[in-house]
């Protein structure tokens, strides 16, 4: 997955708006003020970085999967995020499945009235999205 797929599949969710609080290179996905994605990197030929959140077991399981391209969240509680090499490793399907992963993860954990209205959009409107693990 190429950068600009991440930013366009991020984008797609309901509510999402890209900022860059940390400064240029690095773009965060919010939903509801909350982060659900950060992405960075991709130019001078490297390879760009994605984290997301992640349920805590399945995080381990992932970093079992995916040895040295999965990793702890970088700069992130470990135990709850994740940061993936995006340099092809990861499957497209696989890395899409885990942005789902993320955003869900963050809805969830939303007041009740923002949880409902973005469950709705995400289950009831537009294109269906891929279920998450």
């Amino acid at each position: 997955m190429t950068p600009q797929q991440f930013i366009d599949a991020a984008l797609r969710f309901p509510e999402s708006v890209e900022t860059e609080p940390y400064g240029p290179g690095v773009l965060v996905y919010k939903v509801a003020n909350k982060s659900f994605a950060l992405l960075a990197g991709g130019s001078d030929g490297r390879s760009a970085w994605a984290t997301l959140k992640c349920d805590p077991d399945l995080a381990v399981e992932l970093r079992e999967q995916y040895p040295g391209v999965v990793t702890p969240g970088y700069h992130t509680n470990k135990r709850h995020w994740n940061t993936i090499l995006m340099d092809g490793t990861v499957p497209d399907r696989e890395l899409r499945e885990m942005l789902d992963h993320s955003y869900r993860r963050v809805v969830a954990g939303l007041r009740s009235d923002d949880r409902d209205r973005l469950r709705e959009a995400l289950d009831g409107g537009g294109p269906p999205l891929p279920e998450s693990r």
